[in-house]
């Protein structure tokens, strides 16, 4: 899976950059590239965990 969420980053960077190329753009393949790209970074930002999460959870247990 962590490989997918590369492969839609890359897949979407290009998209968007092949759109942005030419004089002529097509908005609609713009927009398709920019929203893959953003899936791809979605996908992989849920897999990070939380800073302030792990520092409430060390804060409560200091507490107890």
């Amino acid at each position: 899976m962590k490989f997918l969420n590369y492969i839609l980053i890359i897949f979407g960077a290009l998209i968007a950059m092949y759109a942005k190329a030419g004089a002529n753009q097509n908005q609609y393949i713009l927009i398709s590239g920019i929203v893959i790209l953003m899936i791809g970074i979605y996908r992989i930002s849920k897999t990070i965990p939380s800073r302030n999460d792990t520092e409430n959870d060390e804060g409560t247990n200091k507490n107890v």
